[in-house]
């Protein structure tokens, strides 16, 4: 694997190919040796899937599927449409639609992806963009919802809440949909382009231009950092946390550090664009929050299919594993998959000592995000503010083929109340999960405290329930919004498309 705690390795398709006659971990046909690379990854998809997809039981088998009919203008078109057909199959009862149901775009998989390790890299802390990235406010107002520390638009002084008025010559993009040519023309300037010029307007209503290009740049997942007086001894510390990335631990003890100096009482996460990472990454921010009380108990249970839990995987002995405690190599086959080998136990870092946490989230918060939140829902009061989130309680380790990484779910995760199943996400303000929904506020920076999210929180703090004071609310743009909030959401994923979601299972495993 190209992440740091991974080996890659090349996968040997006739031995790969082989393993069919092993009918021990999945009841497929016969697919022949021969053929193109294309035709034999595209079997590989299949096959892999078939043995370490949490849903496997719900494929058909290989000459149903027919791996090979799956085409397209690119080898990773012709894959990902094939992951896709995987992922429909298995239905989820409680809503009678696949698992992998994705709103937006029905058709597509809502978990599984395929890539040429893109993900790896954004993982390991490294991007290669413009850091930043735009969210529509509302019809007509294109905003900057995050900047990324020492990226080319941070170097340029972009900020959050900037308004996007000209992109490359063009100030006609207002949303018209998740289709439409205007949302694909802003998608396509950040998202797929090496360079973009646009015109921003800052909070006092003057303008700049910027043109940026597309550089490397190491990642700190911590935007930003503060603390909040709001008297009768309260200390509030806000910390923004973007991306469960292997470089974060240092940046989160250096913000969790500073609360405990600052005699923090109550802390605000903001995961509102936070689509996740690497599941050690949020195993580290729980033991940072959980309460010293909680030392020792069970965090998190994961969940694997019956062929790995009951050891009966054949494919994946082709796949390798660095352990990151003595840097020896492993084949996936050789590992623990059982519930009992896989429960993961608090152990408290640092010294801040609370009762309660707020979260601040929407549609973009994903997959770790929600794993960090559902884990500590146990142990101490936890609210959530904002839209309701991604919904994803399945993670997945990276499966090698060829020069393609294959990530299909493999496990699900509950917490130590059996607490897990969040398909269709977690709704603020509801029984499950307390607090209050409302807008996303792209209009004001992270930290300003007349943020709409995050005045939620420390008027809850201050005064015991979150309405906001009137003058704050006549304030606020988001209030008189065209929008809906189902519409707000609808357009902030649109545009989110290309940014990675999902938990990656990157700590050490327990040996059979």
């Amino acid at each position: 694997m190209r992440k740091a705690l991974y080996l890659l390795v090349i996968l040997a398709f006739s031995l790969m190919i082989s393993c069919k006659k092993d009918n021990k971990s999945s009841n497929t046909n016969s697919p022949s040796k021969t053929g193109s690379t294309l035709d034999l990854i595209r079997d590989s998809v299949f096959l892999y899937s078939k043995e370490a997809y949490y849903w496997y039981d719900g494929l058909p088998d290989y000459a149903t599927f027919n791996p090979r009919s799956f085409n397209g203008s690119t080898d990773v078109i012709a894959l990902t449409s094939e992951v896709d057909a995987i992922s429909q199959y298995k239905i989820n009862p409680s809503i009678g639609k696949p698992y992998e149901y994705y709103t937006p775009s029905p058709g597509e998989a809502k978990y599984s992806f395929i890539d040429q390790g893109q993900v790896s890299t954004q993982l390991s802390g490294t991007n290669g963009d413009f850091g930043f990235a735009p969210l529509y406010n509302d019809v007509n107002d294109l905003r900057i919802k995050y900047v990324y520390p020492g990226s080319p638009a941070d170097l340029a002084g972009v900020k959050r809440g900037y308004k996007i008025t000209v992109i490359n010559g063009n100030s006609n993009f207002a949303y018209d949909g998740p289709t439409g040519p205007h949302t694909q023309f802003v998608i396509n300037a950040y998202a797929n382009s090496s360079t973009i010029a646009m015109t921003l307007q800052k909070f006092d209503g003057t303008t700049m231009n910027v043109n940026l290009n597309t550089i490397n740049y190491t990642i700190n997942p911590v935007l930003t950092y503060k603390t909040f007086d709001e008297g009768n001894g309260h200390i509030v510390g806000y910390v923004v946390f973007n991306s469960f990335t292997s470089n974060a631990n240092a940046k989160l003890d250096a913000a969790f550090n500073y609360f405990t100096t600052q005699g923090v009482t109550d802390l605000v996460v903001d995961l509102r664009y936070n689509g996740g990472g690497y599941t050690a990454t949020a195993e580290y921010l729980d033991n940072l929050i959980v309460p010293p009380a909680g030392n020792g108990t069970i965090m998190y249970n994961s969940y694997f299919n019956d062929i790995l839990a009951n050891g009966r995987e054949v494919l994946l002995a082709n796949q390798v594993r660095r352990d990151p405690t003595n840097n020896q190599l492993y084949n996936y086959a050789q590992f623990d998959y059982s519930v009992a080998g896989n429960a993961v136990k608090f152990s408290k870092k640092g010294a801040l000592n609370i009762s309660r946490v707020f979260f601040i989230v929407t549609g973009a918060t994903a997959s770790a995000s929600e794993l960090t939140i559902n884990n500590l829902r146990p142990q101490l009061n936890v609210q959530f503010i904002g839209t309701t989130t991604y919904g994803k309680p399945v993670g997945f380790f990276d499966i090698d083929i060829n020069t393609y990484q294959l990530y299909v779910p493999e496990f699900e995760t509950k917490n130590a109340n059996g607490q897990g199943g969040y398909y269709t996400g977690m709704s603020p303000g509801t029984a499950t999960y307390p607090g209050v929904n409302d807008y996303d506020d792209v209009t004001k920076d992270f930290g300003d405290p007349t943020e709409g999210l995050l005045a939620h929180a420390l008027n809850y703090v201050k005064t015991g329930v979150y309405t906001i004071a009137a003058q704050q609310i006549q304030g606020l743009s988001t209030k008189v919004k065209t929008f809906s909030i189902e519409q707000s959401n609808a357009a902030a994923i649109q545009l989110i498309q290309h940014q990675f979601n999902g938990m990656v299972l990157n700590k050490k495993l327990k040996l059979k």
